[in-house]
């Protein structure tokens, strides 16, 4: 998708006088890691936030009401001109997730977003720090691209807008993430998304197969190691490079997850799930996703397991990735039992917030059954 926006041969001169903090321009502080990147920078950065409609509500940011996609985020030449005079750091972290999402509109989106935000950053002179994540390094069969278009969008559009950012000379780095966990403390996340639904479907023995093998691996990190991580990037004025923060070798197995959703059910008065079947990947496509097709199952336990099937074809892996935590200017790293720890206050966290729905299936578990004579 070629720029319609043209580098700014001669930056903005004539910034404002001195200020007590560097003031960073967020995007996608609405998210569930944007949220935990306010909390990060909030101590050392005059936060300005920019959002579409949803007002942020937060007394530590301010707030700029723009369009990603709309050129110069829909600000008039004026406003876009203070708007470079202003900003000294630029942390893109917007993007559009929803696999439901018409393929063409999620291109649209997380490329003209990442191509305004590079505009920006050169106006400025100032560093951009791209939010992408580590699933790049997974590239869609053409088996893949046909079922789950939306996904294939999605890991096509963080490709080139990290190509984008290479190309562009703008300084910064390209940070990757891996599945993005609630809190390693106390498991709370700002939203819903795919990893904290599976978990509380799994809690609840709704998921009887899973498409993996039993050895595959889940990387994922809590939020806070994350934001953490890009803080330390941010602050540490790194002006280059490509970081992957991700677990690496300490991620656990798909089995694993299946184990402490269940440990996490029998806490809370349900009774233990049965571990979910596990289908080799290479037989999803060929079994499982045809089967679901022509079953007589209902509409929305094929959902379910198609959006499983959608998720763990995209996020699991055999071999691990490469992690940066830990390095110089990037956070902590994670051990295995970290990991395995907060999936386990994740879970915690999830139960806690629906105790109404575990009443319901406690209650389900313990009425009696009719038998036919």
């Amino acid at each position: 998708m070629p720029s319609d926006n043209q580098r700014p041969a001669v930056l903005p001169a004539g910034r404002p006088g001195p200020r007590d903090r560097p003031t960073l321009l967020l995007t996608g502080g609405s998210g569930v890691l944007g949220r935990a990147l306010i909390d990060e920078l909030a101590p050392d950065f005059d936060l300005l936030c920019l959002r579409r409609n949803t007002p942020l509500r937060d007394p530590r940011v301010r707030e700029l009401r723009g369009d990603l996609v709309a050129p110069r985020l829909g600000l008039s030449p004026l406003a876009w001109h203070e708007l470079a005079l202003e900003v000294d750091v630029v942390l893109h972290s917007a993007a559009e997730t929803n696999w439901r999402t018409p393929p063409d509109d999620i291109t649209r989106t997380n490329l003209l977003g990442a191509d305004t935000m590079l505009d920006l950053a050169a106006r400025a002179d100032a560093p951009l720090y791209l939010v992408s994540t580590a699933f790049v390094a997974n590239t869609p069969t053409e088996e893949d691209r046909r079922r789950f278009p939306g996904a294939a969008a999605y890991l096509d559009s963080k490709t080139r807008a990290e190509q984008m950012t290479r190309d562009s000379g703008v300084p910064g780095a390209i940070v990757r993430p891996s599945v993005v966990m609630g809190d390693s403390g106390t498991g709370r996340i700002a939203g819903q998304q795919g990893l904290t639904k599976t978990i509380g479907s799994m809690v609840l023995g709704q998921v009887p197969v899973l498409p993996g093998a039993p050895e595959a691996r889940i990387d994922m990190v809590p939020q806070d190691y994350v934001s953490r991580a890009i803080g330390d990037l941010v602050r540490g004025r790194v002006g280059g490079g490509e970081y992957w923060l991700t677990a690496g070798k300490e991620a656990i197995e798909l089995r694993e997850v299946a184990d402490v959703c269940a440990d996490v059910a029998v806490r809370h008065g349900l009774p233990r799930p049965a571990r979910p079947r596990l289908i080799p990947v290479e037989a999803v496509h060929r079994l499982l996703l045809p089967m679901l097709e022509g079953t007589a199952l209902p509409a929305s336990v094929r959902r379910r397991l198609e959006h499983y099937a959608e998720l763990l074809l995209v996020f699991q892996r055999e071999l691990p990735f490469d992690t940066s935590l830990g390095g110089p200017d990037c956070g902590t790293r994670l051990t295995r039992t970290d990991i395995r720890a907060a999936l386990v206050r994740n879970a915690e966290s999830w139960a806690e917030d629906r105790a109404a729905l575990l009443g319901r299936h406690r209650a389900a578990a313990a009425a009696p059954r009719e038998v036919a004579s």
